[in-house]
């Protein structure tokens, strides 16, 4: 691994302003100068590697991922702020709470939750004024905010308090980045008392959360919600998930559910806005297309080029445009020996527009995925990660997408005069995505 190009400690300190803001230009200038993987040098005693390498990615997602845990980026930083859920658990913790919360997102499920999907985005969407030009991105916040909210909960008399969960993780949110990406000022964060404010704010959440919980057990109601779901669930030795636990779960659910959903919806449109002759043809598709007759998933099955645009545009902006890990053992990737403990940080953004695997890479060019194509790119395209370690709510998301992306095109003509700019945050977030509503006639 000595042998691997490293960026020394100084260059990151020098340009720690720029990566705080958007550390994409600061990777990509490396990975042109180093190639598809190079060290950092932070000072630690572990070694952090970052890669794009798609080879390199499958070793550690998939064919050794037993080998790989996350690492506390994940398992410590963001826990602490959100519970220690399938998204921040490691080792035979993690592997028995996924076995016990798969089924709920099992395609056979989510055909209940399909109908009150479209009724809640419906409802989300139905209010918006043509001739208007709207930052498309904290309307699709809202709109995936809801939507996991009614699918988690079924209930009419929690708005408010889901708007206060969303602030407090918007807030958390804006913490964490600052934590990650200046660990060096973790003290300080510590001493001023920001650390523990936000700390605070996550047991306000946690304390909603469970309001809502005790509610439905009182009520003795079942609503085959994903809540419902998750107090179904049920250990091998047969005792149901402590509350929380229950808990961590669901904060999980809020965070990743709704904030990677809006992200992709958002670029999407965008990118529809942009290419009115793909915006037409989607429209074509989307026109004949009933939601209202009850059969949903058939209408689903029906949106083929819808679906290829959103997984265009989640190859050019995927919302989780890295991800990382840390070896539990000595491993060989490459003929590189990398010791136990290496930090592998992994760019799915600059794999998505490797030039070795993509033609014209950084173009809009939603036919690529045609279902005879795909095959050819599953071993470089990880929207949603790889291996056993896949996000478990892939399908709802898809799902919402479709639908969302299908009745804004159905109904409104979508244009704008402003560039794609993107905001890194723990996921890729678009900046700016203001686009006009005109009416179809």
């Amino acid at each position: 691994m000595k042998n691997l190009p490293s960026i020394p400690r100084y260059e990151v300190l020098r340009n720690r302003r720029t990566i705080l803001k958007n550390p994409l230009p600061f990777h990509h200038k490396y990975f042109q100068e180093y190639g598809d993987t190079f060290r950092i040098n932070l000072g630690r005693s572990n070694d952090w590697v970052f890669t794009r390498n798609a080879e390199s990615i499958r070793h550690i997602l998939q064919k050794n991922h037993k080998n790989y845990g996350k690492s506390s980026l994940q398992t410590k930083e963001l826990a602490k702020y959100i519970g220690h859920g399938l998204l921040t658990s490691n080792g035979e913790f993690w592997r028995v709470h996924r076995r016990m919360i798969q089924p709920a997102f099992h395609k056979k499920k989510l055909e209940g939750l399909i109908g009150m999907m479209y009724r809640t985005i419906v409802a989300e969407l139905n209010a918006l004024q043509v001739n208007s030009e709207y930052d498309i991105f904290p309307m699709m916040g809202d709109l995936a905010f809801q939507v996991v909210a009614r699918s988690l909960f079924s209930a009419d008399n929690i708005h408010d308090r889901m708007q206060r969960l969303k602030e407090i993780t918007i807030a958390n949110q804006k913490m964490l980045i600052k934590e990650m990406r200046m660990p060096y000022l973790k003290w300080w964060f510590n001493l001023t008392g920001d650390t523990g404010r936000h700390l605070k704010l996550s047991g306000e959440a946690r304390h909603l959360i469970n309001g809502i919980v005790q509610e439905r057990l009182d009520s003795n109601e079942k609503k085959d919600d994903l809540l419902d779901m998750l107090l179904d669930a049920r250990y091998e030795d047969g005792t149901n998930m402590q509350r929380e636990q229950l808990i961590d779960e669901v904060m999980v659910l809020f965070t990743a559910g709704h904030e990677t959903t809006a992200n992709a919806l958002s670029f999407t449109l965008m990118l529809l806005a942009k290419h009115p002759e793909i915006q037409q043809r989607l429209f074509q598709e989307v026109r004949e297309v009933n939601f209202e007759n009850g059969n949903n998933l058939q209408a689903l099955t029906q949106l083929s080029y819808t679906l290829q645009c959103i997984e265009e545009s989640m190859r050019l902006y995927p919302p989780v445009y890295f991800t990382d890990r840390v070896s539990l053992a000595e491993d060989i990737i490459k003929g590189h020996i990398f010791k136990k403990g290496t930090v592998w940080l992994m760019s799915i953004y600059e794999l998505h527009r490797h030039m070795d695997f993509w033609e014209n890479p950084h173009q809009f060019i939603p036919e690529r995925f045609a279902s005879d194509a795909k095959k050819d790119f599953s071993a470089h395209y990880f929207p949603f990660g790889a291996g056993p370690r896949m996000c478990v709510g892939n399908n709802f998301a898809m799902y919402e997408m479709i639908i969302t992306i299908a009745f804004l095109v159905k109904k409104y003509r979508l244009s704008t005069t402003h560039e794609i700019e993107v905001h890194p945050l723990i996921s890729l977030k678009p900046k700016g995505a203001y686009i006009k509503l005109t009416a179809r006639i």
